[in-house]
């Protein structure tokens, strides 16, 4: 479904992917785990064409989007839910739905995958009409996952959807990604330092340190990997 070949990415001056290979198959829970700056953020901005890579490909679906614009990418069935979430703070639960479909114009869809997204998240629909920045955590991040189904992805970026939440909003919130990948096919490209969640949920993951990829298996094998097991584990 998605591949990159020798991806190499650059801030400026200063490099932060380094010949960078990893592929996507459809259905897949694929997770990439790393430390703060490995380059798992920027990774997925570099699929999502928000930064052009100096070298190497992104396909697909069988297209090369290498430095394809991120509207465009998002009109291919590609979508992040961005690490901070980065809701719209003055609009509304509701409106900040809409905004997920604003490249779409299939009315009865868009209400379909509405109701699909408060049947995922009720919370959200009991406050359809609240502000999204009056939300907590959670819930911010809740609405971010929902405003990324309503574009309809084929596949679903997700940037450290654990981040700064209570371990209880975290459990609720992968068991969510795992149903939508089981209930609706979607494939998920998961982004992730909580390594023990991700590798539970995963079928396969990638590890990467200072902007490389070092390690590749089943999830299963990673997570009875000893050197992953003292490094992103804690055992």
């Amino acid at each position: 479904m998605l591949e990159l070949k020798n991806i190499d990415t650059y801030y400026g001056n200063i490099q932060a992917l380094y010949d960078v290979n990893l592929y996507i198959d459809h259905g897949e829970i694929i997770t990439l785990i790393g430390g703060n700056g490995a380059g798992k953020s920027t990774t997925l901005m570099t699929i999502c064409g928000v930064l052009d890579p100096r070298r190497g490909s992104v396909t697909y679906e069988d297209m090369d989007i290498t430095g394809m614009s991120a509207e465009k990418v998002v009109a291919r069935g590609i979508c992040q839910v961005p690490e901070g979430r980065l809701i719209f703070p003055e609009l509304t639960i509701s409106e900040n739905l809409d905004m997920g479909a604003f490249l779409r114009s299939d009315k009865d869809g868009i209400k379909h995958d509405r109701e699909y997204a408060y049947e995922l998240f009720p919370i959200l629909y009991e406050r359809r009409r609240q502000m999204g920045g009056n939300l907590s955590g959670g819930e911010q991040q809740m609405l971010a996952i929902a405003r990324a189904l309503m574009a309809r992805p084929r596949l679903l970026l997700l940037d450290e959807p654990s981040m700064g939440l209570a371990p209880l909003i975290v459990r609720q919130i992968f068991d969510i990604i795992t149903k939508i990948n089981k209930e609706s096919g979607t494939t998920i490209f998961l982004v992730e330092q909580n390594a023990n969640l991700a590798l539970k949920i995963g079928h396969r993951g990638y590890v990467m340190e200072n902007g490389k990829i070092v390690l590749t298996d089943t999830c299963d094998t990673l997570l009875a990997n000893e050197d992953v097991k003292r490094a992103y584990l804690g055992l």
